[in-house]
Protein backbone atom coordinates (compact mmCIF):
# COMPACT_ATOMS: atom_id res chain seq x y z
CA UNK A 1 0.00 0.00 0.00
CA UNK A 2 2.50 2.44 0.78
CA UNK A 3 4.44 1.46 -2.50
CA UNK A 4 1.74 2.78 -4.20
CA UNK A 5 1.08 5.56 -2.43
CA UNK A 6 4.35 6.79 -3.13
CA UNK A 7 4.40 6.01 -6.86
CA UNK A 8 1.42 8.75 -7.33
CA UNK A 9 3.40 11.43 -5.61
CA UNK A 10 4.45 14.65 -7.80
CA UNK A 11 8.55 14.50 -8.29
CA UNK A 12 10.86 14.92 -5.30
CA UNK A 13 11.78 19.33 -5.32
CA UNK A 14 14.50 21.04 -4.43
CA UNK A 15 12.47 23.55 -2.16
CA UNK A 16 13.91 27.40 -1.04
CA UNK A 17 12.85 29.40 1.27
CA UNK A 18 12.69 33.46 0.96
CA UNK A 19 11.37 34.56 4.17
CA UNK A 20 11.87 32.05 6.49
CA UNK A 21 9.77 33.52 9.30
CA UNK A 22 6.77 31.86 10.98
CA UNK A 23 4.98 30.59 7.65
CA UNK A 24 7.90 29.81 5.58
CA UNK A 25 9.82 27.65 8.13
CA UNK A 26 6.81 25.89 8.50
CA UNK A 27 5.38 25.35 4.93
CA UNK A 28 9.37 23.86 4.06
CA UNK A 29 8.90 21.82 7.19
CA UNK A 30 6.17 20.15 5.72
CA UNK A 31 7.06 19.78 2.07
CA UNK A 32 10.45 18.00 3.70
CA UNK A 33 8.01 15.82 5.97
CA UNK A 34 6.56 14.28 2.17
CA UNK A 35 9.60 13.83 0.56
CA UNK A 36 10.92 17.27 -0.61
CA UNK A 37 14.10 18.41 0.00
CA UNK A 38 15.29 22.28 1.44
CA UNK A 39 18.30 23.07 0.23
CA UNK A 40 18.47 26.82 1.17
CA UNK A 41 16.68 29.99 2.99
CA UNK A 42 17.14 33.64 2.85
CA UNK A 43 17.40 34.40 6.88
CA UNK A 44 17.96 38.61 7.78
CA UNK A 45 17.45 38.48 11.18
CA UNK A 46 18.61 36.57 14.00
CA UNK A 47 15.07 34.70 14.70
CA UNK A 48 14.77 33.70 10.99
CA UNK A 49 18.76 31.84 10.98
CA UNK A 50 17.39 29.90 14.42
CA UNK A 51 14.21 28.79 12.67
CA UNK A 52 16.43 27.88 9.65
CA UNK A 53 18.65 25.82 11.97
CA UNK A 54 15.99 24.14 13.68
CA UNK A 55 13.33 23.54 11.45
CA UNK A 56 15.27 23.29 8.10
CA UNK A 57 18.74 21.82 9.05
CA UNK A 58 19.89 20.84 5.78
CA UNK A 59 19.00 24.25 4.50
CA UNK A 60 22.33 26.56 3.40
CA UNK A 61 21.30 29.99 4.37
CA UNK A 62 21.87 32.38 1.29
CA UNK A 63 20.92 35.55 -0.76
CA UNK A 64 17.50 35.21 -2.40
CA UNK A 65 19.03 35.03 -5.66
CA UNK A 66 21.29 32.80 -4.81
CA UNK A 67 18.13 30.56 -2.81
CA UNK A 68 16.51 30.72 -6.77
CA UNK A 69 19.51 29.42 -8.65
CA UNK A 70 19.26 26.10 -6.15
CA UNK A 71 15.74 25.51 -6.65
CA UNK A 72 12.71 23.62 -8.25
CA UNK A 73 10.18 25.36 -5.96
CA UNK A 74 11.18 28.95 -4.13
CA UNK A 75 8.21 29.39 -0.90
CA UNK A 76 8.60 33.63 -1.20
CA UNK A 77 6.91 33.73 2.56
CA UNK A 78 7.30 37.68 2.65
CA UNK A 79 4.86 40.17 4.16
CA UNK A 80 2.07 41.25 1.44
CA UNK A 81 3.35 44.72 0.87
CA UNK A 82 7.14 43.51 -0.03
CA UNK A 83 6.14 40.55 -2.30
CA UNK A 84 5.49 42.50 -5.96
CA UNK A 85 8.58 44.45 -5.04
CA UNK A 86 10.79 41.39 -4.25
CA UNK A 87 10.03 39.35 -7.19
CA UNK A 88 10.52 42.39 -9.46
CA UNK A 89 13.91 42.75 -7.98
CA UNK A 90 14.83 39.21 -8.16
CA UNK A 91 13.99 39.14 -11.87
CA UNK A 92 15.50 42.98 -12.64
CA UNK A 93 19.05 41.93 -11.04
CA UNK A 94 18.92 38.91 -13.35
CA UNK A 95 17.51 35.74 -11.31
CA UNK A 96 16.77 32.65 -13.29
CA UNK A 97 13.15 32.20 -12.56
CA UNK A 98 12.80 29.89 -15.87
CA UNK A 99 10.75 26.55 -15.09
CA UNK A 100 11.24 27.41 -11.17
CA UNK A 101 7.80 27.02 -9.01
CA UNK A 102 7.30 30.05 -7.26
CA UNK A 103 4.84 29.94 -4.65
CA UNK A 104 3.41 32.49 -2.80
CA UNK A 105 1.35 32.54 0.29
CA UNK A 106 -0.42 36.00 0.68
CA UNK A 107 -4.01 35.54 1.50
CA UNK A 108 -4.66 39.10 0.00
CA UNK A 109 -2.52 38.03 -3.50
CA UNK A 110 -3.40 35.97 -6.56
CA UNK A 111 -0.60 34.56 -8.93
CA UNK A 112 -0.77 38.22 -11.07
CA UNK A 113 1.34 39.68 -7.90
CA UNK A 114 4.00 37.53 -9.03
CA UNK A 115 3.66 38.80 -12.97
CA UNK A 116 6.95 40.05 -13.83
CA UNK A 117 7.95 36.24 -13.17
CA UNK A 118 5.61 34.79 -14.77
CA UNK A 119 6.56 37.14 -18.16
CA UNK A 120 10.29 35.73 -16.87
CA UNK A 121 9.09 32.18 -17.79
CA UNK A 122 8.07 31.38 -13.87
CA UNK A 123 6.03 29.35 -12.83
CA UNK A 124 3.73 31.28 -10.51
CA UNK A 125 1.43 29.69 -7.20
CA UNK A 126 -0.78 31.26 -4.49
CA UNK A 127 -1.12 28.61 -1.85
CA UNK A 128 -2.50 30.47 1.38
CA UNK A 129 -2.37 28.49 4.92
CA UNK A 130 -6.17 29.86 6.07
CA UNK A 131 -4.18 29.26 9.53
CA UNK A 132 -2.72 31.38 12.15
CA UNK A 133 1.13 31.06 13.03
CA UNK A 134 2.87 31.04 16.42
CA UNK A 135 6.13 30.52 15.67
CA UNK A 136 5.43 27.37 17.74
CA UNK A 137 5.80 23.88 17.36
CA UNK A 138 2.33 22.64 17.01
CA UNK A 139 2.39 25.22 13.93
CA UNK A 140 3.26 22.31 12.05
CA UNK A 141 0.99 19.67 12.92
CA UNK A 142 -2.19 22.34 12.76
CA UNK A 143 -1.08 22.70 9.20
CA UNK A 144 -2.10 19.56 8.14
CA UNK A 145 -5.82 19.95 9.13
CA UNK A 146 -6.22 23.10 7.25
CA UNK A 147 -7.19 24.85 4.04
CA UNK A 148 -5.05 26.33 2.01
CA UNK A 149 -6.72 28.87 -0.62
CA UNK A 150 -5.53 28.26 -4.16
CA UNK A 151 -4.59 30.18 -7.05
CA UNK A 152 -2.71 29.64 -10.38
CA UNK A 153 -3.47 29.67 -13.90
CA UNK A 154 -5.41 26.83 -15.10
CA UNK A 155 -2.68 24.65 -16.51
CA UNK A 156 -0.79 24.60 -12.96
CA UNK A 157 -3.72 23.70 -10.78
CA UNK A 158 -3.42 20.27 -10.48
CA UNK A 159 0.01 20.95 -9.41
CA UNK A 160 -0.85 23.59 -7.01
CA UNK A 161 -3.76 21.26 -5.18
CA UNK A 162 -1.09 18.12 -5.07
CA UNK A 163 1.11 20.19 -2.86
CA UNK A 164 -1.19 21.10 -0.97
CA UNK A 165 -3.16 17.79 -0.55
CA UNK A 166 0.60 16.17 -0.39
CA UNK A 167 0.97 18.48 3.16
CA UNK A 168 -2.11 16.80 3.91
CA UNK A 169 -4.29 19.76 3.63
CA UNK A 170 -6.98 20.57 1.69
CA UNK A 171 -7.01 22.65 -1.33
CA UNK A 172 -10.03 24.87 -1.82
CA UNK A 173 -9.74 27.18 -5.26
CA UNK A 174 -10.08 30.73 -5.43
CA UNK A 175 -10.36 32.60 -8.22
CA UNK A 176 -7.89 35.36 -9.36
CA UNK A 177 -11.32 38.08 -9.16
CA UNK A 178 -12.20 36.61 -5.85
CA UNK A 179 -8.73 36.85 -3.85
CA UNK A 180 -9.09 39.91 -1.84
CA UNK A 181 -12.77 39.40 -1.10
CA UNK A 182 -11.56 35.60 0.52
CA UNK A 183 -8.63 37.13 1.99
CA UNK A 184 -11.12 40.22 3.75
CA UNK A 185 -13.67 37.65 5.30
CA UNK A 186 -10.84 35.66 6.66
CA UNK A 187 -8.85 38.60 8.41
CA UNK A 188 -12.54 39.88 9.49
CA UNK A 189 -13.15 36.65 10.91
CA UNK A 190 -10.08 35.45 12.53
CA UNK A 191 -8.23 38.64 13.38
CA UNK A 192 -11.27 40.59 14.54
CA UNK A 193 -12.20 37.74 16.89
CA UNK A 194 -8.48 37.45 18.79
CA UNK A 195 -9.59 41.34 19.63
CA UNK A 196 -13.09 40.78 20.82
CA UNK A 197 -12.11 37.57 22.97
CA UNK A 198 -9.07 39.94 24.51
CA UNK A 199 -11.55 43.13 25.20
CA UNK A 200 -14.07 40.42 26.80
CA UNK A 201 -11.21 39.00 28.62
CA UNK A 202 -9.85 42.90 30.04
CA UNK A 203 -13.90 43.78 30.55
CA UNK A 204 -14.29 40.42 32.83
CA UNK A 205 -10.89 41.22 34.61
CA UNK A 206 -12.27 44.80 35.43
CA UNK A 207 -15.55 43.11 36.75
CA UNK A 208 -13.18 41.52 39.10
CA UNK A 209 -13.66 37.68 37.09
CA UNK A 210 -9.73 36.20 38.49
CA UNK A 211 -9.78 33.92 35.47
CA UNK A 212 -11.75 35.12 32.51
CA UNK A 213 -10.23 32.89 30.05
CA UNK A 214 -11.96 30.15 31.79
CA UNK A 215 -15.21 31.68 31.71
CA UNK A 216 -15.12 32.47 27.87
CA UNK A 217 -13.47 29.23 26.79
CA UNK A 218 -16.86 27.43 27.08
CA UNK A 219 -19.10 30.29 26.25
CA UNK A 220 -17.14 31.27 22.70
CA UNK A 221 -16.54 27.70 21.74
CA UNK A 222 -19.65 26.74 21.87
CA UNK A 223 -20.82 30.13 20.02
CA UNK A 224 -18.21 29.28 17.32
CA UNK A 225 -19.88 25.79 16.77
CA UNK A 226 -23.22 27.70 16.62
CA UNK A 227 -22.14 30.25 14.05
CA UNK A 228 -20.20 27.59 12.26
CA UNK A 229 -23.03 24.66 12.43
CA UNK A 230 -26.25 26.84 12.23
CA UNK A 231 -25.02 30.39 10.97
CA UNK A 232 -27.80 33.13 12.39
CA UNK A 233 -29.97 30.45 13.49
CA UNK A 234 -26.82 30.12 16.11
CA UNK A 235 -27.56 33.73 17.31
CA UNK A 236 -28.53 34.19 21.60
CA UNK A 237 -28.30 37.38 23.51
CA UNK A 238 -29.94 40.73 23.95
CA UNK A 239 -29.77 41.88 20.49
CA UNK A 240 -31.95 38.40 19.23
CA UNK A 241 -34.54 39.20 21.95
CA UNK A 242 -34.81 42.91 21.23
CA UNK A 243 -33.82 43.62 24.86
CA UNK A 244 -33.12 47.64 24.44
CA UNK A 245 -32.46 48.44 27.77
CA UNK A 246 -30.16 46.07 28.26
CA UNK A 247 -28.44 46.74 25.15
CA UNK A 248 -28.29 50.49 26.21
CA UNK A 249 -26.92 49.60 29.84
CA UNK A 250 -24.01 47.79 27.95
CA UNK A 251 -23.20 51.34 25.60
CA UNK A 252 -23.26 52.80 29.23
CA UNK A 253 -20.72 50.54 31.28
CA UNK A 254 -18.75 50.83 27.64
CA UNK A 255 -18.36 54.53 28.35
CA UNK A 256 -17.05 54.27 31.48
CA UNK A 257 -14.95 51.03 31.36
CA UNK A 258 -13.61 51.47 27.77
CA UNK A 259 -14.77 54.22 25.62
CA UNK A 260 -12.35 52.73 22.56
CA UNK A 261 -14.66 50.45 22.42
CA UNK A 262 -17.95 51.73 22.57
CA UNK A 263 -18.47 52.36 18.36
CA UNK A 264 -17.06 48.58 17.54
CA UNK A 265 -19.65 47.60 19.44
CA UNK A 266 -22.58 49.62 18.39
CA UNK A 267 -21.32 48.26 14.63
CA UNK A 268 -21.51 44.98 15.21
CA UNK A 269 -24.74 45.08 17.29
CA UNK A 270 -25.90 47.18 13.93
CA UNK A 271 -25.21 44.43 12.06
CA UNK A 272 -26.24 41.56 14.19
CA UNK A 273 -29.76 43.31 14.36
CA UNK A 274 -29.66 43.60 10.48
CA UNK A 275 -28.93 40.36 9.74
CA UNK A 276 -31.35 39.05 12.42
CA UNK A 277 -34.33 40.74 10.72
CA UNK A 278 -33.44 39.43 7.50
CA UNK A 279 -32.83 36.00 8.73
CA UNK A 280 -36.83 36.17 10.29
CA UNK A 281 -35.48 35.78 13.95
CA UNK A 282 -35.70 39.67 14.96
CA UNK A 283 -39.60 41.49 15.04
CA UNK A 284 -39.62 44.76 12.97
CA UNK A 285 -40.66 46.76 15.92
CA UNK A 286 -37.83 45.34 17.99
CA UNK A 287 -34.72 46.03 15.59
CA UNK A 288 -36.36 49.46 15.26
CA UNK A 289 -35.75 49.78 19.01
CA UNK A 290 -32.67 48.61 18.61
CA UNK A 291 -31.49 50.60 15.95
CA UNK A 292 -32.58 53.87 17.61
CA UNK A 293 -30.27 52.74 20.31
CA UNK A 294 -27.25 52.19 18.59
CA UNK A 295 -27.24 55.55 17.12
CA UNK A 296 -25.08 56.46 19.61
Amino acid sequence: MQQAENTQRPARLRVGVIGAGRVGSVLGAALERVGHRVVAASAVSEASRDRVAGRLPGARVAEPAEVVAESDLVLLTVPDDALEALVHGLVETGADVSGTFLVHTSGAHGYHVLASATAAGGLPLALHPVMTFTGRDEDLDRLASCSFGVTSPDALRPIAEALVVEMGAEPVWIAEEYRTLYHTALAGGANHLVTLVAESASLLHAAGVEHPSRMLGPLMGAALDNGLRLGMDGLSGPVLRGDTETVSAHIGELRRHSPESVSAYVALARLTADRALAAGLLKPHDAERLLDVLQA
